[in-house]
């Protein structure tokens, strides 16, 4: 079998595919049908438009991206705590507390699409990168090459 033939004309790097939230097995369909940052909230597909992957892999799974997102917000509140002090040197509670909930709020809709983004790339277990279904002819395909 000829695999030169399959493999896409500029395949991305995991990187590119988990910030422009694509597939993570084919890396060519979408996750998310809406932008990031929109009042009408977030939507995410339920399964590739292009290889066809279910994204919740199983029942209860979206509760483990709740897991990434924490990490998320403790990583971005201890940086903006210890950048507001470096900046200010103020020891007032209520700055900290008025800066803090702000980018709470600010970052939660990068957090909860990028958690989820997180948790499907690299947190589980025998998801992967496969070449071959970023091919425009193998669209739609569920089974594995060879069966």
């Amino acid at each position: 079998m000829d695999t030169k033939n399959l493999m896409p004309a500029k395949p991305i790097s995991a990187l590119e595919g988990c910030i422009k939230a694509k597939c993570p097995r084919c890396r060519r369909g979408d996750i998310f049908s809406t932008s990031t940052y929109q009042f009408a909230g977030q939507k995410m597909y339920e399964s590739c438009s292009h290889c066809g992957l279910h994204y919740e892999r199983e029942p209860g799974y979206w509760y483990v991206a709740m897991f990434v997102s924490y990490a998320f917000n403790v990583a971005q509140m201890v940086t903006f705590a210890v950048g507001t002090y470096m900046l200010t040197h103020s020891h007032s509670p209520w700055l900290y507390v008025g800066i803090l909930m702000g980018v709470i709020f600010l970052l939660s809709p990068f957090n909860y699409r990028y958690s989820r983004v997180v948790l499907l790339y690299w947190l589980t277990p025998g998801l992967h990168y496969e070449p071959w279904r970023s091919e425009d002819k193998n669209k739609g395909l569920t089974r594995e090459p060879g069966h």
